[in-house]
């Protein structure tokens, strides 16, 4: 059922760091965020350049005085302010995630950070412990995960429609940087510099999010140990990498795989998750995020249709158009941006979220993605090693 009224009790005040002009990602968050009216933007710090950033802040509607220089002054000058902010989004290139997360989460705020939420597993564990503390939500913007169709593999996997789970295949391996790009175009430079994305290219950038996606439907697998290879087919990434191959191994006996990927050819996006289990395997690709493929054993194939009514309730509950319309990653990223404030609604207001089976990507989530990819570095690094995967 579409459900028109998705709003708690008052917008969220909200502001951005990062995400100003000519910002796709920037563009996604304030188009997810503003549209069930769950965030109200009433400030920014959008670019390093700060007339650059406060002449945009003023192009979508926000007072000059509230467009600042840098993230600093915005959360000095907003805490003076009895309507400042209570959240901030973090749309800025990897190496100030850690920074701006800590500087907000001191600052009393509600965080939304693009991933990676950091670079290494102790900067992770600090912030996790930070928000803690502060009793502020972190949400990480795994924005795939807000696809309608990942609820539905979810609610069938733990219904058990699969039976036990055997195998879990993932991937993301696109073909867009098959040839060194970086070298014409900036927004991909600063994605293959170590000192600006950390220890990993492919792995970080894309292989976490469908480990993410893994991490919703089967919330309970955990990996036992991993094993990592990665390569630099464009030389001067190295010694990043944009191709690279991981073995897991999961603690219930399931095994998983992940391909993470820039440089297979022909690939617009190539982000699919298999899921296998002993009575039948799913199967959900990006590219058509509308369909759910279910195969049981020995009967013919199914296409599960997004906003159908076959599908569990919990699938249906974020419709946001009828079945036969298809739906976006606008949508998607919306209803992440949903459960985000209801999450900040919640503390907000002292109370505590009684669903059980309400989720978002959390800061325990962030620093999952941390410690995978601090694992595949490590097994890779240490000649394709199988590393213990809680071992620091």
């Amino acid at each position: 059922m579409i459900n028109g009224e998705k709003r708690i009790g008052r917008p969220i005040r909200w502001a951005m760091i990062g995400g100003g002009r000519g910002s796709m990602i920037g563009y996604i968050h304030r188009s997810a965020a503003l549209r069930d009216q769950s965030f109200q933007l009433v400030a920014g710090a959008f670019d390093i350049d700060p007339e650059s950033g406060k002449d945009f802040g003023i192009q979508i509607g926000l007072s000059s005085e509230r467009c600042y220089p840098d993230y600093v002054t915005l959360f000095a000058e907003e805490a003076k302010r009895k309507d400042g902010v209570e959240a901030v989004s973090i749309a800025t290139p990897n190496a100030m995630h850690y920074t701006i997360c800590k500087a907000a989460l001191e600052a009393g705020l509600h965080v939304v950070c693009e991933k990676p939420l950091c670079f290494t597993v102790k900067e992770a564990l600090a912030l996790q412990a930070l928000a803690k503390k502060k009793n502020r939500v972190v949400g990480i913007t795994y924005g795939y995960a807000g696809h309608q169709l990942i609820q539905q593999a979810r609610t069938m996997a733990a219904n058990g429609d699969l039976g036990e789970i055997r195998i879990v295949d993932m991937q993301f391996a696109h073909g867009g940087h098959a040839q060194a790009v970086e070298e014409q175009s900036s927004s991909t430079k600063w994605r293959v510099n170590p000192k600006i994305v950390g220890p990993s290219y492919v792995l970080a950038d894309v292989g976490t999010h469908p480990y993410f996606l893994s991490e919703v439907i089967l919330p309970d697998l955990k990996i036992k140990n991993l094993m990592c290879s990665r390569q630099s087919f464009i030389k001067s990434r190295a010694p990043l990498e944009d191709n690279a191959y991981v073995l897991m191994n999961y603690e219930s006996g399931a095994v998983g795989t992940m391909w993470a990927s820039a440089v297979n050819c022909g690939s617009v996006h190539g982000q699919k998750i298999r899921i296998i289990g002993s009575l039948a395997s799913i199967e959900w690709w990006d590219e058509h995020p509308n369909q759910l493929r279910y195969e049981v054993y020995g009967e013919p194939v199914r296409i599960l249709e997004r906003g159908s009514g076959y599908l569990y309730p919990e699938a249906l509950a974020e419709d946001r158009i009828s079945g036969g319309h298809p739906e976006g990653l606008f949508e998607a990223w919306s209803n992440l941006y949903r459960r985000f404030a209801i999450a900040m609604d919640a503390v907000n207001q002292g109370k505590e979220i009684k669903d059980k089976d309400f989720w978002y990507p959390d800061i325990d989530h962030g620093v999952e993605g941390v410690k995978w990819v601090d694992a595949c570095v490590r097994s890779a690094d240490s000649g394709s090693a199988w590393v213990e995967y809680n071992s620091l």
